[in-house]
C-alpha cells in the first residue's frame, strides 16, 4: 500500500540571472530565502512550499519535457484581481488578465524574470 501524497510543495527553475530571480520571487512575490547552499543555488518558500533556483549559466533549450508553467493557489477569487493589481503595480506585464475559467477557478498569468510562466490561480479543491 502506497503512503499518499502531499501534493506538489517543491518546484525547481533554472535562472540565466540568479539575483534578478531572486529579487523578483522575494520582493515581487514575497517568498523568503529558505537557505542558500553556495552562490549558484538559492531555496526560497512562502511557508508551505519549497521553491529552488539554479543559476543555469547559459540560454536554456526549450522543448519536450520543459516546464510548462507553475501554479500558486490563494484562499479567494478575488485575490487573483489583487494579485493582477499588484503586478501591474510593480510593473510586471501580464501574459493573461484573470479570467473564470469553466470549471469555476480563476487565474491569471505572467512571467518571472527568466520567462517561467507563472500562473496565479483560486481553485477550490487546492485553495482551502
Amino acid at each position: 500500500m502506497k503512503p499518499p501524497l502531499l501534493g506538489i510543495r517543491h518546484v525547481a527553475i533554472n535562472a540565466t540571472d540568479l539575483p534578478i530571480a531572486e529579487r523578483f520571487w522575494v520582493d515581487v512575490m514575497g517568498f523568503v530565502v529558505e537557505w542558500r547552499p553556495d552562490a549558484d543555488n538559492v531555496y526560497l518558500t512562502s511557508g508551505r512550499d519549497n521553491l529552488a533556483i539554479h543559476a543555469a549559466g547559459h540560454a536554456l533549450p526549450a522543448g519536450p519535457g520543459q516546464l510548462d508553467h507553475i501554479g500558486l493557489a490563494v484562499s479567494a477569487p478575488a485575490d487573483v484581481d489583487a494579485w493582477a493589481a499588484h503586478l501591474r503595480y510593480l510593473g510586471v506585464a501580464l501574459d493573461r488578465e484573470p479570467k473564470q475559467h469553466r470549471d469555476g477557478s480563476r487565474s491569471l498569468y505572467f512571467r518571472d524574470p527568466g520567462g517561467v510562466l507563472v500562473q496565479i490561480i483560486h481553485h477550490a479543491p487546492i485553495s482551502q
